[in-house]
């Protein structure tokens, strides 16, 4: 007979690629996870993970079992939801996963709102510039920068936000007034690493200065912001980060600009969950009064 702590265990080796990863996401040791493969491996009479040097290959069988096994723990999922429902006290912890900026900018300050509401709730937030699988449930929710295409995902949009080209004020004194949109691109750029950019709306160099030398890249935007500040080129930065930065000036803030817009995205078995619907109402709270900054 086939148990859920088994199944969830092999959910989690599938999404992890190995046992410790598995453990850690569950929160449990080494030896309980590989316990209660062995005993799905065993239940099902047959094997699905081989090992490799990248860790855990799922083999025909574990890729035939995981639509099943998420059914069933989509189901536990909702399950929970309607338990958790007729309790009025907001607990529990919700993984937020955002965009760089957004996360760091515009949720941790503001933080000690969603605190305040709910003493009982605690927020994971994990900033990042890479993409968030939902369905593998690396997080709860996401701020996405485009809708999801496809699953069982619901999404909304936010708020549209802002970029603009900026430099430090010790290089706009150095090389003098910028004459138009037509000479930025003779001035050296920060931009992203576009391997590394999971998101390509994110950059919006192409957008205002196409072929443009770039002079340092990296995949955080703070990273781009403080070489901006520290004078090395003009960057193409958020208006919600960079406005509030004393060091930076807006170059031709009449002529360029570019729009972006944050989506809100979760799963569909998560969504009338207190926990997460805390977190969905304090965030368009959140961006709707803040929104004039971004």
């Amino acid at each position: 007979m086939l148990e859920s702590d088994q199944l969830r265990a092999f959910l989690a080796i599938v999404r992890t690629g190995n046992m410790l990863a598995a453990a850690r996401r569950l929160g449990l040791d080494h030896s309980t996870v590989s316990r209660r493969l062995s005993a799905l491996e065993q239940a099902l009479g047959a094997r699905l993970f081989d090992r490799s040097p990248r860790g855990l290959a799922p083999t025909g069988a574990a890729v035939a079992l995981v639509p099943h096994a998420e059914q069933v723990e989509s189901a536990l999922i909702t399950a929970a939801a309607s338990v958790a429902g007729r309790d009025d006290e907001v607990s529990g912890t919700v993984r937020l996963a955002t965009p760089e900026i957004f996360g760091t900018c515009l949720v941790a300050p503001h933080i000690a709102e969603l605190s305040a509401l709910h003493p009982h709730l605690t927020l994971e937030l994990a900033p990042e510039s890479r993409s968030i699988s939902l369905s593998k449930r690396e997080a709860d929710i996401a701020v996405t920068l485009r809708p999801p295409p496809r699953g069982r995902l619901i999404a909304r949009k936010l708020t549209d936000y802002r970029l603009g080209v900026y430099g430090s004020r010790a290089y706009l004194d150095e090389h003098g007034p910028i004459g138009g949109s037509a000479a930025i691109g003779r001035h050296g750029f920060v931009s992203y690493i576009d391997e590394l950019l999971d998101y390509p709306e994110i950059n919006a160099l192409d957008q205002v200065a196409l072929g443009a030398p770039i002079v340092f890249r990296s995949s955080s935007s703070a990273a781009q912001q403080a070489a901006v500040a520290a004078g090395i080129g003009l960057g193409v930065l958020h208006r919600l980060a960079a406005e509030s930065d004393t060091r930076l000036v807006r170059v031709l803030a009449d002529e360029i600009v570019a729009i972006r817009s944050y989506w809100l995205v979760l799963h569909a078995d998560l969504q009338k969950t207190p926990r997460i619907r805390a977190v969905v109402d304090f965030l368009g709270q959140l961006t709707e009064r803040l929104q004039p900054k971004l």
